[in-house]
């Protein structure tokens, strides 16, 4: 949290833009973005201000043609998302980061308890063959994508996929332990909200993650107003976290591929200033 001391550590009104990364942030990155490959001209295009770029969309939600005149070309800054998004290195850069995050908290890197939520987005005005289709959440009366996310006790995202609205919680669930491929193998505790209850949930997740237990964490009928819930509370402030980035503030993107990659991009920003800002 900040205080009188601290607060300076916290200062970017110094840097071009408060989205750019600071030289702490991109030692902790460069190391991790792929080298040019062999043969050809020489990379002549700035790596740092190629993310610089990326991060300044997603802090103010901007279309790609209004990027500033002193970042990268959008064609470029494009280029490079797609590349990323497309191999990998977004994947990548994310867990090295979320690792080091583990470290500096003195845990293992990977996690015995984790919890699962979810999150409907309302899409934006897009249309044409070549993208992904959107559902309607009935529950939460919006069209557009739902994000899945896991995260552990600390918060830190690790892991997320994006589909349809119209999709349950508990197949969008499934999905989500399915595409971990043994990522986190010490896994063996899962928090859940009543979305995820119910025996098929549990008994297609005994097929995918036969270790896992759930545990169902609901509301009381005698709560009245807000209330603070144990372990669900965790993941819906990673939700508020995330959501400050205003790209993620709609379904912006024709593929769900590239919704993954700026919520990935989000929880990359979150960890590199927790890293280089620990509390």
């Amino acid at each position: 949290m900040w205080t009188d001391e601290n607060r300076s550590r916290y200062d970017r009104s110094k840097l071009r833009y408060p989205s750019d990364l600071t030289d702490a942030e991109w030692a902790l990155v460069e190391p991790l973005i792929p080298r040019a490959k062999p043969g050809g001209n020489k990379r002549r295009v700035n790596e740092r201000e190629v993310v610089n770029g990326l991060m300044y969309m997603l802090s103010t939600g901007c279309q790609w043609r209004a990027i500033p005149k002193d970042l990268p070309p959008r064609s470029t800054v494009h280029d490079y998302f797609e590349r990323w998004s497309h191999d990998g290195t977004f994947g990548a850069i994310h867990h090295a980061l979320y690792v080091k995050c583990r470290e500096q908290a003195g845990r293992e890197a990977s996690p015995t308890a984790a919890i699962i939520d979810s999150q409907s987005v309302r899409g934006a005005e897009k249309g044409g063959p070549a993208i992904d289709p959107s559902g309607y959440d009935a529950g939460k009366k919006i069209k557009g994508k739902k994000r899945h996310i896991l995260v552990d006790r600390q918060g830190f995202l690790m892991h997320a996929i994006v589909h349809a609205a119209d999709v349950q919680d508990r197949d969008g669930g499934v999905l989500l332990m399915a595409s971990l491929f043994g990522l986190f193998p010490f896994l063996m505790k899962l928090y859940a909200d009543g979305g995820f209850q119910g025996p098929a949930f549990r008994r297609v997740l005994k097929r995918v993650v036969a270790r896992v237990n759930v545990e169902i964490v609901k509301r009381t009928d005698k709560a009245k107003g807000f209330v603070v819930l144990p372990r669900r509370w965790v993941v819906e402030r990673s939700f508020a976290r995330l959501g400050r980035c205003r790209r993620l503030a709609k379904d912006w993107e024709c593929l769900d591929r590239k919704s993954l990659a700026f919520l990935r991009l989000a929880s990359i920003r979150l960890m590199l200033r927790r890293l280089c800002n620990p509390s």
